[in-house]
């Protein structure tokens, strides 16, 4: 296994990861009440880092009104950031990556959860079909203005540039599974009339805003961005899918050929449910435009030879989400064909240590 091409090395801008195991972004809930990241945390990202490996850290919430979850962190004050560097202090002293995920719920929120009951916002007053985290349908979100974008796109800059100042190696912004970029570039939650709206090139907007700004602020190679093509998760459709990610896609790699890299999330792949997710590739499109480094995510955790296979065939990353919560040395696993644990899932978005920092490694347990 070991000379598989998933235990190849590969640059990552300025980063040389010494295989394409990439610990996927998972939202767990350990954060503080003040969304300021535990000691827990520091433990469990510790836990999970190989040298030169990636770990994407849990999607954080960019602004005290971007998403409201209990228990998820934050990187827009400075208790974050420093409870932030506490967690890359451990990961780069057992010499690993690792990049902060930039969150903005948009209309899959609730004013029940924001802190003076704002209400939430989305691309447009459309209500996303299905239930909060309290169990009540989704609220209708309040369209934004044109004049308020430029405010969204500075909480993504000033979330990145604080990500930098809390050790964290880049950024991955989070433009799919629903959450508010992916609102504006799929058809059905986009009914704007403005310069943000109705064409390809007007959904994606304020993508390229949000990259142009970090962009500007970072450099492209500690930038990255993931996306969701033709995802349904949260009420999502694409009139022309293929035709939205290849022109996101496309000029992705025109404007920013060195950012850090593209991250997707294949169509089938549902994180909710455990069942093998079926031998597709709908990202082929896509990784026929880009020319960097290309991580993909495809409910893996239950297809470990297709993700190996795939790596062989692509030479893209492949990340692992349920696998790395139940496997801490999961690269190594992985390499000597050792056995590997499962998961709780009863203890995904529960408290403290169970299921979260009590999982065992290998050379540990046997």
């Amino acid at each position: 296994m070991k000379t598989s091409a998933i235990f190849s090395p590969i640059q990552l801008g300025d980063n040389l990861l010494r295989h394409r195991v990439v610990m996927a972004p998972l939202t767990r809930f350990r954060a503080s009440a003040d969304a300021v990241p535990s000691d827990l945390q520091v433990e469990y990202y510790q836990q999970r880092c190989s040298k030169g490996g990636l770990i994407i850290a849990e999607a954080t919430f960019i602004d005290r009104l971007a998403g409201g979850l209990p228990h998820v962190p934050g990187i827009y004050n400075q208790a974050q950031i420093e409870g932030w560097q506490k967690v890359t202090t451990a990961v780069h002293a057992k010499e690993g990556i690792i990049f902060l995920q930039l969150w903005h719920l948009g209309r899959t929120g609730s004013k029940d959860l924001n802190p003076d009951g704002e209400q939430t916002v989305s691309a447009s007053s459309i209500a996303s079909d299905g239930k909060t985290f309290l169990g009540a349908g989704f609220e209708t979100p309040r369209a934004l203005e044109t004049e308020e974008i430029g405010a969204i796109v500075e909480q993504y800059r000033s979330a990145a540039v604080n990500a930098i100042e809390a050790g964290f190696d880049g950024v991955e912004i989070h433009g799919g599974s629903g959450y508010l970029l992916d609102q504006f570039i799929n058809s059905n939650s986009n009914v704007r009339t403005d310069i943000y709206g109705g064409s390809i090139e007007n959904r994606c907007r304020i993508v390229f805003d949000v990259l142009d700004a970090i962009v500007g602020a970072l450099g492209a190679e500690r930038v990255a961005i993931r996306f969701s093509p033709g995802g349904d998760f949260q009420d999502m459709h694409d009139a022309t899918p293929v035709e939205t990610w290849s022109y996101l896609t496309s000029e992705i790699q025109k404007r920013y050929p060195r950012l850090g890299y593209l991250h997707f999330i294949e169509v089938c792949a549902n994180f909710f449910i455990d069942t093998d997710v079926p031998a597709a590739d709908s990202i082929e499109p896509y990784r026929k435009i880009w020319k960097g480094p290309l991580v993909m995510a495809s409910g893996f955790s239950t297809t470990h030879q297709h993700a190996i296979e795939l790596a062989e065939r692509t030479g893209n990353l492949i990340a692992f989400g349920r696998a790395f919560i139940a496997n801490p040395d999961l690269p190594e696993r992985l390499s000597n064909g050792w056995e590997l644990e499962k998961h709780d899932r009863d203890t995904f978005y529960s408290s403290g240590s169970k299921g979260y920092t009590d999982y065992s490694c290998y050379k540990d347990a046997n």
